[in-house]
């Protein structure tokens, strides 16, 4: 099951981005509710390897399970 950045606590740190093995994190449209850049998972494209978890330093911006209502997706 692919993990989930949840929108409005993600901080836009990106370090998910460059762990993520299969390029399937992106990056959202403007600023979320906290003025930050932000970040969504594409579920089709995850494995749910969970290396974005073990690196995010932004407790709670990330979700290991599909949660579509928490995560905008483009």
């Amino acid at each position: 099951m692919p993990h989930t950045i949840v929108t409005h606590v993600c901080e836009g740190v990106a370090d998910c981005v460059d762990a993520c093995p299969v390029a399937c994190i992106n990056p959202g449209p403007g600023k979320n509710n906290k003025g930050t850049e932000w970040y969504w998972i594409d579920f089709s494209t995850c494995i749910d390897c969970g290396i974005c978890l073990q690196v995010c330093p932004v407790e709670g911006a990330i979700v290991p399970e599909e949660r579509p209502d928490l995560q905008e997706t483009p």
